[in-house]
């Protein structure tokens, strides 16, 4: 059976209306656009654009959201023109299987495991540190933990999972409309963040508006802190400059993770060819002013000196530098806001990606099965919560931050190489929306993509490659034999030999 065995687009249309295995489709542009908004618009909006300016870049970090959400814009077009022409579960790994062979479908089906599992833990866990922020803030003594058989576990993670894994078993229209009331929330106050910042500004702060390269801070040249391409090329770690620059967009590339998660819901959009473009594109237009307006207000209110010395810089450092610690407050509400959503969009994006995966056989069958009254993946859902309440009430997990970057730019990067390969192999397919000069954006897509993984750490990297090593046992180990693609090529090969069997004893 061949490792490079591709499942045909038509085939993946079938299978999205099977009995018991389909799900149901019930959302609309608006409903697309929340949910992009939803999952990027994290705590990531109060806190990354002040590390990326205190560490890498300087006043140019709103450069750095420019080139990051450039790139992010690039590899989505690839995703709306898979989304519009194989409307189904799954997203990169589903056109992956139609495009580049069932073994790399594999690997960015199990990359995109990695990304949506250690997102939706890490956030799950930074959901439960800010709840009990806005405790202190309200005067209120509500311990973080508590002691379940000699072991603290924090009961915040398990509270919010427990609740939006309730939600999405109920239907995904229901948790959609639950979504958007928190979406508009949190937009409501990083606009106003944005707004009362605005009178704080002084133009003297965005000069330099990239400051000089200058050697990175002790430490900074460690083998597995420093970046991939550092590590490679030798070159001496430094802060700032057009390198830091370019280091600053890896980073904050972070903020912009997630519409590759809103591609996963495609079985359950109404009038998908039209609906996914427009709902994708959308929430990345509204996420990208967004956030190049807190970035600018960010670094025009203090020097990013200030963010450089702070332990943890977050926008509420700006604010209290200049004498506004009651904004505090209102972010502290704002970043639990954006925190619930995210959790939302994730466990429903790792839901269908496993719910697609284990339809193909890759996984056990049994998680592909919907309910009969709600239509919903609810087992799968389920194991996802569960998975993901117990990784971020148990561990520490902020380790694992970065594994979510690398997880989501190997999918772009497939997704990219494979929008050329379908347009080769199918030129006759309609495609609803269509990756304007191609292969030149795709390409440019993956390339961009490629050099924001270089700048990861090394040890990113190692464990990237240790998850990647586990996914290849469990694929030789149990996937490549359950595959109902495999299945069905061993059945009529054997058909085939027993009518050619037929033939020559006659």
């Amino acid at each position: 059976m061949s490792l490079w065995r591709t499942k045909s687009i038509e085939d993946s249309l079938a299978d999205s209306h099977l009995e018991h295995r389909s799900l149901t489709r019930s959302l609309g542009t608006f409903d697309l656009m929340v949910m992009g908004v939803a999952v990027a618009v994290g705590a990531g909006i109060f806190s990354v654009g002040a590390k990326a300016a205190g560490s890498y870049a300087g006043p140019s970090v709103t450069l750095a959201f420019v080139l990051a959400a450039v790139t992010c814009a690039l590899a989505i077009m690839c995703y709306a023109e898979f989304a519009s022409t194989i409307p189904v579960a799954g997203s990169a790994y589903t056109y992956t299987y139609a495009t580049l062979g069932e073994l790399l479908a594999w690997i960015i089906g199990w990359d995109l495991i990695l990304e949506m599992l250690t997102a939706g833990a890490v956030i799950a866990k930074y959901w439960g540190i800010y709840l009990s922020s806005v405790f202190e803030l309200w005067g209120w003594d509500v311990p973080a933990t508590v002691n379940v058989l000699g072991l603290e576990v924090s009961w915040g993670p398990f509270l919010i999972v427990a609740i939006f894994t309730t939600l999405l078993v109920l239907g995904t229209k229901l948790s959609s409309r639950v979504g958007a009331v928190f979406t508009i929330i949190k937009v409501a106050i990083v606009l106003f963040v944005i707004v009362v910042g605005a009178f704080f500004i002084n133009p003297a702060n965005y000069t330099p508006f990239i400051p000089p390269s200058q050697p990175a801070a002790p430490g900074a040249g460690d083998v597995w802190t420093q970046s991939l391409f550092s590590f490679m090329t030798g070159a001496a770690p430094a802060q700032y400059g057009v390198f830091g620059l370019l280091a600053g967009a890896s980073l904050v590339f972070f903020a912009f993770i997630g519409f590759d998660v809103v591609a996963t819901s495609a079985e359950e959009v109404r009038n998908p060819q039209r609906t996914l473009p427009r709902g994708i594109f959308a929430g990345l237009a509204i996420v990208s002013v967004l956030y190049i307006g807190v970035s600018l207000v960010l670094t025009g209110m203090v020097p990013y000196t200030v963010l450089a010395d702070a332990k943890d810089p977050s926008l509420a450092t700006a604010f209290i530098a200049v004498g506004a610690s009651w904004a505090a407050q209102v972010i502290s509400i704002g970043i639990l806001a954006g925190l619930t959503t995210v959790i939302m969009v994730l466990l429903l994006g790792l839901a269908r990606v496993l719910f697609a995966m284990s339809r193909d056989g890759l996984l056990p069958r049994w998680m592909s099965r919907t309910s009969d009254t709600r239509h919903t993946p609810a087992h799968v859902q389920i194991l996802v919560g569960v998975v993901v309440a117990l990784i971020a009430g148990l561990t520490d997990v902020g380790i694992l931050e970065e594994m979510i970057n690398i997880g989501t730019l190997s999918a772009f990067v497939l997704v990219s190489i494979a929008v050329v390969v379908l347009r080769k192999k199918r030129p006759d397919l309609p495609r609803a929306f269509s990756v304007p000069w191609s292969p030149m954006i795709p390409i440019l897509s993956a390339a961009l993509c490629v050099w924001l993984m270089l700048n990861l750490t090394t040890l990113t990297w190692v464990r990237f490659l240790v998850w990647l090593v586990i996914g290849l046992i469990v694929y030789f180990g149990y996937s490549r034999r359950h595959s109902v693609l495999g299945q069905k090529e061993k059945a009529l090969a054997e058909e085939r030999g027993r009518q050619s069997g037929s033939t020559g004893r006659e």
